[in-house]
């Protein structure tokens, strides 16, 4: 986990279905993802994957084993296999880890219509047999759940997130000189 001093800030490139871990003012790791199949959009109901600056609100999972099938944010009990899958065709399954989100900008991604956090928009692990690096969720990021394990190990709450076509190259706009000392 980072250490509360670090900078660890993370970016989701929608062109790109890519999110960077970045540590330090470098890009340490990136995993190809799916966001969306709807058009980018913070709305209510829009399904799509929500823009602006995020953070990790909260992280859900810690101790479950790979593919914990989670339904409301609390585990089933349940370990996604093919066969489970295939009883059950309708189901979105969010797996392994949960980073939920909150929009920081109000009117953007926070509160009212356009509030991240109340649309239940995560970070979450699915099924390994998912299309990665296509638009293919209701609008949350999907990773592969080896992935979302080791992501969830390296951010704290707090984490800032940035998600959009393109992005800021240096983390978030609160992070000043005096503020870095």
């Amino acid at each position: 986990m980072a250490r509360r001093d670090e900078r660890v800030w993370l970016s989701v490139s929608l062109p790109r279905q890519e999110l960077t871990l970045h540590r330090e003012g470098r890009r340490e790791t990136v995993w190809t993802v799916s966001t969306g199949v709807a058009p980018p959009g913070e709305r209510t109901g829009s399904g799509g994957t929500p823009r602006g600056w995020h953070m990790v609100r909260a992280r859900i999972g810690a101790g479950q084993p790979p593919g914990a099938v989670f339904v409301g944010r609390r585990p089933t009990g349940e370990i996604w296999t093919p066969e489970l899958a295939a009883r059950e065709p309708e189901r979105d399954w969010i797996l392994t880890r949960i980073l939920w989100l909150s929009g920081l900008e109000p009117g953007r991604n926070r509160l009212g219509l356009v509030d991240t956090m109340r649309r239940f928009i995560y970070i979450h692990g699915c099924p390994d047999d998912a299309p990665m690096g296509v638009p293919a969720s209701h609008g949350c990021i999907r990773m592969r759940n080896g992935d979302v394990a080791r992501l969830f190990e390296s951010v704290p709450c707090g984490t800032p997130v940035w998600i959009g076509e393109a992005g800021p190259e240096h983390g978030p706009p609160c992070w000043t000189k005096e503020t870095s000392a």
